[in-house]
């Protein structure tokens, strides 16, 4: 059942490296709204509503709402909590709003916006960019906030991160699947629900866009908004290495980097994936393309699995997160297994099927690699980035 709620929900998607982090931030300094670190809620449950079984049966909407409720990379948000008795406060507070998937998000964001003490909440979750239509379906009113980046920038600061794809095709190819993901809904919504935001603009004249970012949220503007590297949040980003310039004020050392860090190859394979779509969101001085074979493209597609997989436990690596992500998987067949569900619907829902499931679904690594390595799973937090 939709959920229209009367202080709008504010949705920041955008593909990764593109600057969804830094209006994350800003966002959660505005008074009125509040905004938790990242969910991963859409990807990693909404497409497998199915696996839970009937959610009209009490017991069934409990396990996902316990799920979601415990299933934060960030604990609780940090939230002071006594997790047991705030599962059932979340799963009884959903069926009130709505027993399904929309009803546990919204609880638990209504929560954090009362932790917060503030009236609204809004939510940053990069992947979202490939469900837009099943938040339009949870929550008709939402609004999004759509930042852009130079797919170019935002594949070297891939490369350079300690997670995401390994090499320029992989990277190429998921900013330009993000892009036309969010191109689709940004030609259908109105002015209304959808606001553009050029990162390369944004960190040049930061001002006069959040003033205008805040008149499209029906919000007065503050200078608190650019105060945003000194909140909690930021300073704990900020002491990770792919998160660094979080903690410092807004700035444009970030755009171009790429005529440094990727090799003239690298452009042109990314002029060859995603040229057109460059040029489509205003980017220029796109190299002519360098078109790579089938093999190449097997290889580069095999390439990045393993490397993805064997940097999980390095230092700075997703292996806590992952970890908890392989446990959804296992309980998931656990319960098929004694019949809860027994096959996914037809047509199955995105990313059910795509040759990148596990990626749009949230995972960092392919299990095919992560077993044919022996990577053990590690749920201690030792090696968290967060």
């Amino acid at each position: 059942m939709p959920i229209n709620l009367q202080e709008r929900p504010v949705f920041v998607i955008g593909s990764e490296r593109s600057g969804t982090t830094l209006v994350m931030a800003i966002l959660g300094c505005h008074p009125r709204i509040a905004v938790p670190e990242v969910t991963w809620y859409y990807p990693r449950f909404r497409p497998y509503l199915h696996t839970y079984g009937d959610i009209g049966n009490t017991n069934n909407f409990r396990i996902l709402a316990l799920e979601m409720a415990h299933g934060l990379r960030v604990p609780y948000w940090r939230m002071d909590v006594e997790p047991e008795s705030f599962g059932n406060a979340i799963a009884e507070r959903a069926a009130e709003i709505e027993q399904g998937f929309a009803g546990v998000f919204a609880a638990m964001f209504e929560r954090y916006a009362a932790h917060e003490r503030k009236p609204r909440w809004g939510e940053k979750t990069p992947y979202n960019i490939f469900y837009l239509d099943c938040i339009l379906e949870d929550f008709p009113n939402a609004q999004f906030v759509y930042i852009y980046r130079d797919g170019r920038d935002a594949s070297a600061e891939f490369l350079d991160s300690a997670f995401g794809p390994t090499n320029i095709y992989s990277a190429a190819r998921i900013w330009k699947d993000g892009q036309e993901a969010a191109l689709a809904f940004r030609k259908k919504l109105t002015g209304d629900q959808w606001f553009d935001i050029k990162y390369e603009e944004l960190v040049r004249a930061p001002v006069d866009h959040l003033r205008r970012l805040c008149t499209f949220l029906g919000e007065e503007y503050t200078d608190d908004l650019m105060a945003f590297h000194t909140t909690p949040t930021a300073k704990r980003r900020g002491a990770t290495k792919d998160n660094w310039a979080l903690a410092h004020p807004i700035n444009d050392r970030h755009v171009g980097i790429y005529r440094e860090q990727l090799s003239l190859r690298d452009q042109k394979i990314m002029s060859w994936v995603a040229g057109d779509m460059l040029r489509e969101l205003g980017y220029e001085n796109v190299r002519d393309p360098l078109e790579l074979s089938a093999e190449q493209v097997e290889l580069a597609i095999e390439l990045d699995g393993r490397y993805r997989a064997a940097e999980l436990d390095s230092p700075g690596g997703w292996i806590v997160f992952e970890s908890y992500n392989d446990g959804l998987i296992d309980t998931r067949e656990a319960r098929r297994k004694v019949g809860v569900w027994s096959e996914h619907p037809n047509p199955a829902p995105f990313p059910i099927g795509h040759e990148y499931e596990e990626y749009y679904s949230g995972m960092r690594a392919a299990r095919k690699w992560k077993e044919h390595f022996s990577i053990k799973r590690d749920q201690s937090g030792a090696k968290s980035v967060l």
